[in-house]
């Protein structure tokens, strides 16, 4: 790798270009995980069936649609970032993300127009998926290209925050608009509005990012005229770049979307089809636990750069997988025993601990494994591999493993023996990164 000119992480300029970097992508994720978010809902008006829990599965099928496209996202918009520059490839992810959930708010229900309409809702959940695809890798790009090594694991942490504060932004504009409309109104029609609220957020997140600069890294590869001309085939040709992507998936990638799921998003479902509580108060639930997680991240990260990013990782995996189980356990003891709020958020807190740990570290690791000139390309791919398709159906494997069974923690099996195989497989071959140029 060659090393790039370095950062001052403490100049205006470069905390102005993370700043923007991540809260753009913060607004990405809101949109992502909106649907999620309302999944209950939108499976009683777009996939109706007499049996809640079919309609429920159906909705989440299509959830995890949009997490199986995100490789080829990764790929279309890798390439464009390594070939055209990170700022032009950010601003073409976040207008395709916006224009596609804005179009979700404007849909016709199933009693409407029929089956043309869970159609168009899987086709505006593919371009979402592809949107998102494209966000993460130029996100943790950028980010690191703007940092210092000593705090690249601090600095690239809130880019994996931002899809927690990105659910609980999406939880908190649910229940404003569900709390102002009524239930009722908000069941029948009003679910609608935090999806076209995603306009003014478009509106704004391309103002930010028409301003943003060229990160330092990419500017000198083009000063230097070695930006990649065919990134997508060097990345596949090189059997070394082949063998990093599947390092990165074994040790990390492949079970990071599950223990993310697992801890921040299922925890929503899980306190409405098991527990029993409504869309409001198991989203009111999840916005102070969400809060409360939020700052484990960026925590984990700086503990990153002073003790590596392989012994946090492989500490929140193991943690994964030999506390999900029980903690859920407890969740749902406590939920259906009228535990009060309390009990509840220091379940939801536990279950963070675990995401917080595998990912706050996760972006700086990725970064550090590949070249400045594939590294938009390269990172994203294992990177959307193991988070959409092993992580993406996770809800879905998950709820539908629970209701077969008729036993609400018998999907957990899922992410539990996910997380540990995967923390075991960092045990035996994950490279220590911190430190290394870029």
């Amino acid at each position: 790798m060659s090393a790039t000119a370095p950062v001052d992480p403490s100049s205006t300029s470069s905390a102005r270009a993370i700043a923007s970097a991540v809260a753009g992508t913060v607004f990405e994720w809101f949109d992502f995980f909106l649907y999620g978010s309302l999944a209950v809902v939108l499976g009683r008006h777009f996939f109706p069936s007499h049996d809640g829990t079919a309609g429920l599965l159906a909705a989440l099928a299509v959830f995890g649609a949009g997490w199986v496209v995100r490789p080829l996202g990764a790929l279309v918009f890798g390439r464009m970032g390594d070939r055209i520059g990170r700022r032009q490839t950010f601003l073409v992810t976040i207008v395709l993300m916006g224009l596609s959930t804005v179009a979700i708010g404007l849909l016709p229900t199933h009693a409407q127009i029929g089956l043309a309409a869970p159609v168009l809702l899987v086709i505006l959940r593919l371009l979402q998926g592809l949107a998102v695809g494209g966000e993460f890798g130029g996100a943790a790009t950028y980010v690191a290209e703007y940092s210092s090594p000593a705090r690249r694991g601090l600095n690239t942490s809130l880019v994996m925050a931002t899809g927690t504060l990105g659910l609980l932004l999406a939880l908190a504009t649910i229940t404003l608009c569900r709390q102002w409309l009524g239930a009722d109104d908000f069941q029948a029609w009003g679910w609608r509005l935090p999806f076209l609220a995603s306009f003014g957020l478009l509106a704004l997140s391309v103002y930010m990012r028409l301003h943003l600069a060229e990160s330092p890294a990419f500017e000198q590869l083009q000063r230097e005229g070695r930006v990649a001309r065919s990134p997508l085939r060097e990345v596949f040709g090189s059997a070394q770049h082949r063998r990093t992507m599947l390092l990165a998936l074994v040790t990390l990638t492949a079970a990071q979307g599950v223990v993310w799921n697992a801890g921040q998003y299922y925890p929503l479902v899980f306190l409405q089809a098991q527990a029993g509580l409504d869309v409001g108060q198991a989203g009111a639930r999840m916005m102070l636990a969400l809060l409360l997680a939020a700052p484990l991240f960026p925590l984990a990260g700086w503990l990153s750069d002073r003790i590596g990013r392989r012994p946090v990782i492989i500490a929140g995996f193991l943690l994964a997988g030999l506390g999900l189980l029980p903690v859920f356990a407890g969740l749902l003891a406590s939920t259906v025993a009228g535990g009060g709020w309390l009990a509840t958020l220091g379940w939801l807190w536990l279950l963070s601990l675990p995401v917080a740990l595998v990912c706050g570290p996760a972006s700086a690791y990725l970064v550090e494994l590949f070249p400045t000139h594939i590294r938009y390309s390269a990172i994203g791919l294992p990177y959307h591999l193991g988070n959409g398709w092993f992580g993406g159906f996770m809800p879905l494997a998950t709820a539908a493993v629970s209701a077969h069974y008729a036993s609400p923690l018998a999907g957990l099996v899922y992410p539990t023996v996910l997380a540990l195989a995967c923390g075991l497989a960092a045990l035996r071959w994950m490279p220590e990164t911190r430190g290394r140029a870029l």
